[in-house]
């Protein structure tokens, strides 16, 4: 029996860090950049539009895409279906590409999208150790259990003051 809810261990992004760690990430593949620079960037949808964004930004990346994949129904992970690919007569079979996502889990999703562009690399900002392996470059590691709540996932609300008991 687990002792805890799946969402208390939970590690909670802000919109500020997740830029600090997007920022951070394109530093990272500008180091990695292949000769004349990357091509293009894909960002699987919905969760890496805004590190790809960010990362497109600060290494002026002008050729931006998405791959939809749907591998989530609210928390449970289902088996990873491709709903929207690149054009891939710009992608082609990912050399040069920037494929970014917030978070690698089990690392299926990004099996799917390696099918599609087997020479792209890899990024996002965050890994868990299953699918690390999937991933060329990443920022952060958060264990297996840890559940990361984004920003896009949040609402700010009041709290009643904590008054002791």
């Amino acid at each position: 029996m687990m002792d805890r809810l799946p969402h208390e261990k939970g590690f909670h992004v802000s919109w500020d860090q997740l830029h600090r760690d997007a920022r951070a990430l394109a530093w990272r593949l500008q180091s990695e950049a292949p000769e004349g620079g990357w091509r293009a960037v894909v960002a699987i949808t919905r969760g890496g539009m805004a590190p790809a964004m960010i990362v497109a930004r600060e290494l002026d990346i002008r050729t931006v895409d998405t791959i939809s994949v749907k591998s989530y129904n609210h928390q449970a992970q289902t088996a990873p279906v491709v709903i929207k690919s690149p054009d891939m007569s710009i992608i082609g079979d990912g050399a040069g590409v920037l494929i970014v996502d917030d978070l690698v889990d089990t690392g299926r999703t990004l099996e799917v999208v390696r099918q599609h562009m087997p020479r792209a690399h890899v990024a996002t900002v965050y890994a868990k150790p299953m699918g690390r392996a999937q991933v060329n470059t990443f920022v952060t590691e958060v264990s297996q259990d840890t559940w990361i709540f984004f920003p896009w996932d949040m609402a700010l609300q009041y709290v009643e003051p904590y008054r002791g008991a």
